[in-house]
């Protein structure tokens, strides 16, 4: 494939350090757009993504991926203006500046856009999210594809829950879990044992962004990927990890109850096909299964 020059947003985050490393890897250029963290480490370009003028007078003409978001529910439910214009209007923008300045754009959305009461989900499915987080990211989504009407070369990829080498465990949904195994004071927690997730490891992400973006053939408008693997609950999850501690659980209390209306809404089952995908000819596999990944992390991380 040819070696390109890569615009990455987002770069010192979870997904972000993910498609650096596998783009560097494979030959490209990486140009790593972060905001604080660039003030600590060099090899971060600083941009502000809020600030417009300072995005307008960066972005030229190399392919980005743009990963920068608020993925916190939460969060994105207590503070839904500061949340916004990270998940809807920088993409907005971002898309804007691809269209005129004909670059390729992939903005990286969630499966969270989803009801959770119909997997699973082709790309053309209606979106219906629950919560503030879900409609925030499918503003975005539609601010992109309006640009795509345009005649921009633009895409959305949707993913789920993600987890894989943290910096710290609260960087993913999934890799706090550890922590909670780990707590062994005798302090309870209850678990989710209802709703379903499929948690995609972001070195896959990378590989499949990595194809995308040097495929030498039109993109459709949406793609999906997502594990290949069973669905799990958080539950669940807890279960593999602790396997891989070797540690007890009792501490974790199974809860298979509907959460309750003062619980932030979540769907019940958000699976991704990957069908799309999979006809462009992208391998829509994983490296490792959940359960051996994370054999694999503990032992190399004690």
């Amino acid at each position: 494939m040819t070696k390109k020059t890569v615009v990455v947003t987002g770069a010192s985050g979870l997904l972000g350090r993910a498609v650096v490393s596998h783009f560097q890897a494979k030959g490209d250029e990486v140009i790593k757009l972060a905001n604080s963290r660039a003030k600590k480490d060099a090899s971060y370009t600083k941009l502000d993504l809020m600030d417009k003028e300072a995005v307008n007078g960066f972005f030229q003409t190399h392919p980005t991926i743009d990963g920068a978001a608020e993925r916190r529910p939460d969060v994105a439910e207590a503070d839904p203006e500061k949340a916004a214009r990270i998940n809807a209007e920088v993409p907005a923008h971002l898309s804007a500046l691809a269209n005129q300045r004909k670059f390729l754009l992939i903005y990286i959305s969630t499966d969270y856009v989803f009801n959770g009461r119909n997997p699973p989900y082709e790309v053309d499915a209606q979106p219906d999210p629950l919560q503030m987080y879900g409609r925030q990211k499918l503003d975005g989504e539609k601010a992109v594809l309006a640009e795509r009407e345009k005649g921009a070369n633009v895409i959305v990829l949707r993913v789920p829950i993600l987890y894989g080498k943290t910096e710290y465990n609260a960087e993913s949904a999934v890799n706090i879990l550890q922590d909670v195994v780990e707590d062994q004071s005798g302090k309870k927690y209850k678990m989710d044992a209802y709703q379903v997730r499929f948690p995609t490891n972001v070195e896959d992400v990378a590989r499949v962004l990595y194809d995308l973006s040097h495929l030498d053939k039109p993109l459709p408008s949406i793609l999906h990927y997502a594990t290949p693997s069973p669905a799990l609950t958080k539950y669940d999850m807890t279960q593999l990890i602790a396997q891989h501690l070797n540690l007890p659980i009792d501490h974790i209390i199974k809860d298979t109850n509907k959460p309750g209306p003062d619980a932030t809404p979540r769907p019940e089952n958000t699976q991704l096909s990957t069908k799309a995908l999979k006809e462009l000819g992208v391998d829509v596999g994983e490296r490792k299964s959940f359960g051996d990944w994370w054999g694999d992390y503990i032992a190399e991380v004690k």
